[in-house]
């Protein structure tokens, strides 16, 4: 698990109930003696995309097949979590740390 890692987690919820599997980004691993990273969620709902803050993740992309998603997806930037890793569904791809300027 690295940076960049696009992985399938149940997102937890701003009211902190669990929600349903989705992807999303591990923007980094926390330091500690804990195994947790910070994710940011991954949406298809492009709509939402907040200009100049959130980044999306578009098909024409050189590295999109990377990333195993299956459409128009944006990352959340505002929408992160800190989860401990066994929290972590599945590794799905990755993005590379180009594409969302991190």
């Amino acid at each position: 698990m690295s940076p960049g890692d696009v992985v399938l987690i149940r997102f937890p919820q701003t009211d902190l109930q669990i929600g349903k599997l989705r992807p999303a980004l591990v923007v980094a691993i926390v330091p500690g003696r804990y195994a947790d990273v910070l994710l940011a969620l991954i949406s298809s709902r492009t709509h939402q995309a907040v200009p100049e803050f959130d980044e999306l993740i578009d098909p024409s992309e050189a590295d999109y097949a990377a990333t195993g998603l299956k459409v128009r997806s944006v990352i959340r930037l505002a929408r992160l979590a800190s989860v401990n890793i066994i929290s972590i569904n599945a590794r799905l791809g990755r993005i590379s740390p180009i594409a969302y300027n991190m």
